[in-house]
């Protein structure tokens, strides 16, 4: 791996975010140098993440933070700024290796901005497919920026697809581990809590992807970003609920070979895969001991007690507006789900009832995609504001 590798994060406090920087701070003096850490308003962790590494900027997304976050780092020499233009300005910054890892749709104009410049855009942002798939992918090859992917599935394929032959691939298979209602009667889930939901059994995430994993809009989404990233068609996709979180994806061939990734459910790994590769770097995590886990369950997910699976299949299939308005919609019934005024089966209705009203449209830039956003987050909160009220 060559020696001092430029880098920026783009959601550096969160998650995905803290785990790319242990990363970075773990590895051997010289290996990286940090460009620029963007944050959305956290100026405390961001500034002390900034002093860790070394990075030369560092970003809040929120204006009104910026003057905790110069007074955090007065002193250390690195720059200061914040709004969403100076967001995009750190993004499109020339570097070598970008992790895009701010959630939800207010990751995708960064993203577009990094990829702009060339260079490997780690993509954690699974939004930024979901709703701008063709531009994205689009903005890739202009700029001669290679997609490497993050979220443990798709990095799982992408691992699993090492110098196939599109044709000789037969189906694709992302694995779900069900989250904490994979047992659960309707009933239960129709009473779910914001805790009960964001209590995965396996995975440590942030409340938005938690929620997701519990109602399974995650793999769905997952599916939609596996047809934009992998050369297979919709129908080639398939979800398996794996409750051990050890097989990450699985690639079946029309010779009847199936390859599989696993690893501990541990997002250091697939960063780790995306920040070295082509190489590969030492990570500190635990090592998956198939003995000690004895077996490996799978099962169908079930349509009736999760119907995003279907939501999403239906938006991949419709195409234009369709997946974005999924995401904003579904993005607006989890923040209510959250904040206690919406039912946790409610979030399916919701989406359901926005992606009927909008779905239709065509996008053809980031301009229309911004609109049609902006568009299905009022409609699903006028639409959630019905079912309350009701």
């Amino acid at each position: 791996m060559a020696l001092g590798r430029r880098i920026t994060v783009l959601g550096a406090t969160g998650s995905i975010g803290r785990s790319t920087a242990a990363l970075l701070e773990a590895a051997p003096e010289g290996s990286f140098v940090v460009e620029a850490l963007v944050a959305g308003r956290d100026a405390t962790a961001l500034a002390a993440q900034a002093r860790l590494l070394g990075a030369k900027l560092a970003v809040v997304a929120d204006e009104a933070a910026l003057p905790a976050l110069r007074e955090a780092l007065a002193g250390s020499g690195i720059e200061a700024a914040g709004g969403e233009a100076a967001v995009l300005e750190a993004a499109s910054r020339p570097v070598d290796w970008t992790m895009a890892a701010i959630v939800g749709a207010a990751g995708l104009a960064s993203t577009l901005a990094a990829l702009r410049h060339g260079g490997t855009l780690a993509l954690a942002n699974k939004e930024s497919l979901v709703c701008a798939g063709p531009i994205v992918l689009e903005a890739a090859a202009a700029g001669g920026a290679t997609l490497l992917p993050v979220d443990s599935e798709h990095n799982a394929i992408f691992q699993a697809l090492v110098g196939a032959a599109p044709e000789s691939i037969e189906k694709i298979i992302l694995t779900a581990s069900g989250g904490p209602f994979r047992n659960a009667s309707l009933a239960e889930m129709r009473a779910a809590t914001p805790e009960q939901a964001v209590k995965h059994p396996v995975w440590s995430m942030g409340a938005k992807i938690s929620v997701d994993s519990a109602s399974m809009f995650n793999k769905g989404l997952e599916l939609i970003e596996a047809a934009r990233l992998f050369p297979v068609r919709p129908e080639q996709l398939d979800v398996l609920v794996h409750p051990q979180s050890a097989v990450h994806g699985l690639v079946q061939y029309r010779d009847g070979s199936l390859l599989a990734q696993l690893g501990s459910p541990d997002m250091r790994t697939p960063i780790a895969h995306a920040l070295a590769w082509p190489e590969r770097m030492h990570v500190d995590v635990p090592r998956l001991d198939l003995a000690a886990l004895a077996k490996l369950e799978f099962a169908a997910p079930d349509p009736v007690r999760f119907p995003a699976l279907r939501l999403c299949r239906e938006a991949l299939m419709a195409g234009g507006a369709a997946p974005c308005v999924l995401n904003a919609a579904n993005e607006v019934a989890v923040a209510l789900f959250l904040a206690r005024k919406l039912g946790f089966l409610d979030i399916a209705v919701v989406v359901e009832e926005t992606l009927a009203a909008l779905g239709h449209e065509s996008l053809p830039d980031l301009a229309a995609v911004l609109a049609m956003d902006a568009r299905a987050r009022e409609c699903a909160t006028r639409i959630a504001a019905g079912r309350v009220a009701a």
